[in-house]
């Protein structure tokens, strides 16, 4: 029953993200996006693998196979590729490119290029990467490529977001190079710990040496997951709120963060010092930093340690390389 309802939750998120069915989409639950995201970098690694191979390049020569992504990354991408031995090409974050340049994306891209991985909610700042205009550009590269460049969107916050606050907005499966996306149910999924999904657009995104079919468990059941044992209460948990809440439900909760969110954003605008980076515009965080030139005898970090004095946490941190002298 467990699998059942696994099963459904998948179809439930395929349709969410605008599968085609008759591309045969496939999917599962994983511990977290973390495993999420593995399983969409190991698939984007064995589709090069085989399609490297194809175009006769030299995939065992000391050139690595990297993956392009932006400056903005969750750690377990550093993991994945520290993991797998695959090289990591980071676009810089600045203040004209605070979320992800397709162009120069697509610039660092090459034979041995896995994939590129846009953003929806940079950990940092909350925004989304425009996938449209990252497809535009890949779908440019791919024409004189001899290893075609795909997309997978880590989505861990805002692929539960996005369809119910802004449905017109294209970043799924409605755009042709994106071949997977992942997910945290534990996040804006509504889950407790820890939950997370992924779904490849097609058979043919997901390479068959990543699934496989055990018979031990009464019943032929095919696994591409990379845990096996492991709660089944958040399966449970996630179908339960999908029932319960429904797409109006949700959309009801995120967009009641969001008001909430955007309200300190606004007054914490008005204070002198402040200068707002994120306004909770996509997923519910705000963002901040100093202004140039305030004279002020304290930082960010000061006022993080005065608001846990009275029980609040507002993490201070700075921005990721490129940037890392603003502090937000």
């Amino acid at each position: 029953m467990t699998a059942d309802l696994e099963n459904r939750c998948v179809a439930i998120i395929e349709n969410l993200w605008h599968a085609n069915p008759e591309e045969k989409p496939m999917g599962t639950s994983t511990v977290g996006s973390l495993e999420a995201r593995m399983l969409g970098g190991l698939a984007m690694l064995f589709r090069w693998k085989a399609l490297a191979k194809k175009a006769g390049i030299d995939i065992y020569s000391s050139t690595r196979p990297n993956l392009v992504m932006g400056s903005g990354y969750q750690i377990c991408w550093e993991k994945f590729c520290r993991y797998w031995d695959i090289d990591m090409r980071l676009v810089p974050m600045d203040e004209n490119h605070l979320s992800l340049d397709a162009n120069a994306a697509v610039a660092l891209c090459d034979d041995h290029t896995i994939g590129i991985v846009p953003i929806l909610g940079i950990i940092y700042t909350g925004r989304y990467d425009d996938v449209k205009a990252l497809d535009a550009a890949v779908e440019k590269y791919n024409k004189k490529a001899k290893v075609p460049v795909r997309i997978h969107v880590d989505g861990a916050s805002g692929a539960m977001v996005a369809p119910f606050i802004e449905p017109k907005l294209e970043w799924d499966f409605r755009i042709l190079n994106v071949w997977s996306i992942s997910t945290s149910g534990h996040k804006y999924g509504l889950v407790y710990p820890g939950i997370g999904w992924i779904v490849w657009r097609s058979e043919k995104a997901l390479p068959q040496e990543l699934i496989f079919n055990v018979s031990y468990l009464d019943g032929t059941e095919a696994t591409m997951a990379i845990n096996f044992s492991r709660s089944a209460s958040q399966i449970v948990g996630q179908y339960f709120v999908f029932m319960r809440n429904g797409f109006e439900g949700y959309k009801a909760i995120h967009q009641t963060a969001l008001d909430v969110a955007q309200y300190p954003a606004k007054e914490i605008g008005k204070i002198g010092p402040f200068e707002m980076m994120g306004t909770a515009e996509e997923v519910p965080i705000i963002c901040w930093h100093m202004k140039k030139g305030f004279d002020r005898k304290w930082t960010l970090y000061d006022l993080d340690d005065r608001l846990r004095i009275h029980g609040w946490q507002v993490p201070a941190y700075p921005l990721p390389e490129n940037m890392q002298n603003v502090t937000v």
